[in-house]
């Protein structure tokens, strides 16, 4: 097992240079100059030579090679530069911002995996009846929600009950505290948020989680089980729910690391100035250095995300072994 998990360490380091490089040249493929951007906020006509400062200011004017080379290194070296927008360094900028994705993120999992993996066994062991029925609704609503609305409605749910329980509409805090600091006042901010994304999130798994297991209750060994008198609870929990586990496993953690990064509607409804609202003005203000970064960060965490699914595997079905 360790020299499997070294093995993919290593084969991590040739994916995260090809990430860098596709995301070197695509930033510089992008129509626009980030130095035209800055300089021209104000309106007017930008001097050529204010230009040509801001690039050598900035390294852009250095050849390409140079700063991919610059772009590798610092990235192995955990040093990401300087945002060319805001002029503080980049590692700054993401972890005052990261915290909040990666709670909302591990809480709205947490909150997936209690409602999908129940209700999805439950549903495959009482296939066609009204159990199954319902917690097919349930799914499919969650799938065909937007986000955003999903958003708005809890956000206009929990402004109605606080003011007909307490008088006055309660609105979660718009700054964020550490959960170590504050746990009621860092809930009250993220719990909302996680519950809306854990809920579609739960959908999709869900589903997984009722074809997988209904497929594996069909497999012969489950027969087999059954015949043998074992319990049924037994037969469900130790021979189907673990197989029927692997690709819901790939989902949940492929969803995880999607959801670093892609809150950026969610983000937006419920004012969180997390990773997914910086990728978007790190587009949008055409900062290379931050969007780099953020990408690469999104890959890491695919990476690892992988990594650990793959060790799950091991232990969910006994008959994978890895030398």
């Amino acid at each position: 097992m360790y020299k499997y998990i070294v093995s993919r360490l290593l084969l991590a380091v040739p994916t995260l240079l090809g990430a860098a490089g596709l995301v070197f040249m695509l930033m510089r493929m992008i129509p626009g100059d980030i130095c035209v951007v800055r300089l021209g906020s104000g309106g007017g006509v930008v001097d050529p030579r204010a230009v040509a400062s801001c690039h050598m200011q900035l390294g852009l004017d250095r050849p390409m090679y140079m700063q991919f080379l610059d772009f590798a290194f610092g990235l192995f070296k955990l040093d990401f530069g300087v945002s060319m927008w805001s002029g503080k360094p980049v590692i700054d900028e993401i972890a005052s911002r990261l915290a909040i994705s990666l709670e909302i993120a591990l809480i709205a999992t947490v909150v997936a995996i209690l409602l999908a993996i129940p209700l999805g066994t439950i549903s495959a062991l009482k296939q066609n009846s009204w159990i199954d029925h319902i917690v097919r609704i349930v799914a499919i609503a969650g799938i065909a929600t937007p986000s955003f609305w999903l958003g708005i409605v809890s956000i206009l749910i929990v402004l109605d009950v606080s003011h007909a329980l307490f008088g006055n509409p309660w609105m979660p805090p718009i700054d964020y505290v550490p959960l170590w600091q504050d746990p009621v006042r860092n809930l009250s901010m993220v719990l909302l948020p996680a519950i809306t994304v854990g809920y579609r999130y739960s959908a999709v798994t869900m589903r997984m989680t009722r074809s997988a297991m209904l497929e594996v209750l069909r497999e012969d060994y489950i027969r087999t089980a059954r015949a043998k008198g074992l319990m049924e609870q037994l037969v469900v929990n130790r021979h189907a729910l673990k197989n029927a586990l692997l690709p819901v496993v790939t989902l949940i953690g492929i969803e995880f690391a999607f959801l670093i990064g892609g809150l950026v509607v969610t983000e937006q409804v419920f004012n969180l100035n997390g990773i997914g609202r910086l990728f978007v003005l790190a587009v949008q203000n055409q900062d290379y250095t931050l969007t780099q970064a953020l990408v690469m960060l999104t890959v890491i965490i695919f990476v690892v995300a992988n990594l650990i699914v793959d060790v799950l595997y091991a232990w969910l079905d006994p008959r994978i072994r890895f030398a």
